[in-house]
């Protein structure tokens, strides 16, 4: 009996030392989480490694976040903030801010199996947007009180059918959680102080520090890169026949159209006054092409009321392309955009140039 005790004990005594090497590891990995985040600022690269920090630490097959598109959107959208989900081509992934779901989870600073989740808000029909990416935990991204994000896990991969999250892997996970919704907050902030106001893009001084950045991780990585440079046609005209507030409302428009043309790993920009700039990350010419094709054609076919008033806008566009095996500076790159947006306007407007740089040549 003794000897069987004694085994017990230590049986004991080598599971309580496995388990704080396993803690003390987690809080080693959780620290190195936080460092690696809190270093990144730019929301699409943050987005990715919160995704990519997930997967790995829950060991998960996939990962998604519906976030806010920008810090004054009126829902939180999945968009292409995931890998690994199979998102439906027949759902749109958007959740507004004032449903019931988001106030939830803004109280309660849980994770939430899908079951758990279908129970505290069954019949509500955004429900079909989280349930359709079957999803094996929900986990709100808090900051205190406020909801930056809904994190959906995947498959687990150590996880038989059938058998869920223990309280320790919940906690792991909301520790996580927390960091990220503090780095998204943090980026957030970075976002409002370099963007414009008026057309929620970019500011010129931001869109060139970022473009230099990319221009150098492109050039390493092998990777071309795009710039296009677009102006609207005559807008003087749209100021001095119906106002400055009806200017306004035309470069809102023209903006959120080119916003809504590039992807989430691209960048536009304000330049100043009626000129737009746009980075194109890892375009070839073909591609910057049609892109600028799609963006210039979407503005000349939409017409656009002012108070009673009915207005149709082009737009100019110059492309230019820096290849990986041509240095060049970001300074240079939006020279030549400019360059290929001038051919534009001269050749008659409403119209995209590719630009003549040392990698590409000339096209209209």
């Amino acid at each position: 009996m003794k000897q069987t005790s004694r085994k017990s004990k230590k049986t004991l005594h080598d599971s309580a030392i496995e388990s704080y090497e396993k803690q003390l590891y987690d809080y080693k990995q959780l620290l190195e989480i936080s460092k690696s985040l809190s270093s990144v600022l730019e929301y699409s690269t943050l987005i990715e490694s919160i995704l990519y920090v997930c997967m790995c630490q829950m060991r998960v097959l996939g990962a998604g976040v519906f976030v806010l598109k920008t810090f004054d959107s009126d829902f939180f959208t999945l968009d292409s903030n995931y890998n690994g989900l199979e998102p439906l081509d027949t759902i749109s992934y958007n959740i507004p801010i004032t449903h019931p779901i988001v106030s939830f989870l803004a109280e309660h600073n849980v994770s939430y199996t899908l079951d758990e989740f279908e129970k505290a808000f069954g019949g509500e029909d955004l429900l079909e947007q989280i349930a359709s990416l079957n999803p094996s935990l929900i986990v709100p991204l808090k900051q205190k009180n406020h909801l930056n994000g809904i994190l959906l896990l995947g498959e687990r991969i150590d996880l038989g059918e059938g058998v869920s999250y223990n309280e320790y892997d919940r906690q792991q996970m909301m520790n996580i959680a927390s960091l990220s919704a503090i780095a998204i907050n943090n980026a957030s902030l970075i976002e409002m102080t370099t963007t414009d106001m008026m057309t929620h893009l970019k500011l010129k001084h931001y869109f060139y520090t970022v473009l230099a950045e990319k221009m150098e991780f492109s050039q390493m990585n092998g990777l071309p890169i795009a710039v296009m440079m677009l102006d609207i046609d005559f807008f003087k005209k749209f100021n001095d026949t119906y106002g400055h507030a009806c200017g306004d409302y035309v470069l809102q428009q023209v903006a959120k159209t080119i916003f809504d043309g590039i992807r989430g790993q691209d960048m536009a920009g304000r330049y100043g006054g009626e000129e737009f700039v746009v980075m194109l990350y890892n375009t070839e010419a073909s591609a910057a092409m049609l892109v600028a094709e799609r963006i210039r054609n979407e503005i000349e076919k939409k017409t656009l009321s002012y108070e009673n008033n009915t207005m149709h806008v082009t737009i100019s566009i110059g492309v230019s392309v820096c290849q990986p095996d041509t240095p060049m500076t970001a300074k240079e790159l939006v020279e030549f955009a400019d360059q290929a947006l001038y051919q534009s306007k001269r050749n008659g407007r409403n119209r995209v140039t590719l630009a003549a740089t040392p990698s590409t040549s000339a096209e209209e």
